[in-house]
């Protein structure tokens, strides 16, 4: 990704070396203890929603996958617009079969009519150039690359202010001071909104600072009527 990218800033850290600690930082301390959202409910909802075509975007270190129970002809594609995530996760999956495809989903995917049955965007919308509304592209190209029956899931930490500690607010603002989050301003309702634009059936349920959300049922533009 081009460093003038507006989304480069939300995944330049993710570093061979970062990636090591990766599971130790984000999954066994911030996640459960600062954010409160426990990692086993976020594999729950993988094994919940994963379908035999599965795309993860933004699969960080692959631990979701390697955790949760997948039938075993999931086929996996791993998006990512860094090459070192996509390397990392696909050693990790190594026993799944798993494609990568490096790609920002702020763009157009080049996936060539191909549908999935599930996509899941897991830690990731919080990471992406804000406000929320701005991610709505982002939305709009995972809906169109899903069957007419396709689930989106995953989490994002929300800006809320009532929904943190003092704690969380402090990391809060110093990830987005770094760089890693834009999403001071998110909200439970910016995110259902974005969703229901683009899918017919919408869930979200706050736990901790966290939207864990799913959308199924993909909406399709609607074709000009003729005649």
């Amino acid at each position: 990704m081009d460093p003038t990218d507006p989304a480069y800033p939300g995944q330049k850290h993710y570093s061979p070396a970062f990636l090591k600690i990766y599971d130790l930082l984000v999954l066994g301390i911030f996640g459960p203890l600062v954010w409160r959202c426990p990692t086993a409910l976020l594999t729950e909802q993988y094994t919940r929603h994963v379908g035999r075509r599965h795309m993860d975007v933004g699969p960080g270190t692959g631990y979701f996958l390697q955790h949760a129970q997948l039938a075993g002809d999931t086929v996996v594609v791993l998006v990512d617009p860094n090459s070192n995530v996509l390397a990392h996760a696909s050693r990790r999956l190594s026993q799944l079969n798993v494609s990568v495809l490096r790609a920002d989903v702020l763009k157009p995917l080049p996936l060539a009519g191909q549908r999935f049955d599930s996509i899941a965007l897991n830690y990731v919308l919080h990471c992406l150039p804000g406000p929320m509304s701005r991610r709505a592209v982002a939305i709009r190209n995972l809906a169109a690359v899903l069957g007419p029956i396709g689930v989106l899931f995953g989490a994002t930490l929300l800006g809320t202010p009532g929904l943190h500690t003092w704690l969380s607010r402090a990391a809060l603002r110093q990830n987005n001071r770094l760089g890693f989050f834009d999403n001071i301003s998110d909200t439970e309702d910016g995110l259902r909104q974005i969703l229901s634009e683009a899918f017919e059936v919408v869930d979200i349920e706050i736990v901790g600072s966290v939207a864990v959300f799913s959308a199924a049922n993909p909406l399709r533009p609607r074709l000009p009527e003729t005649g």
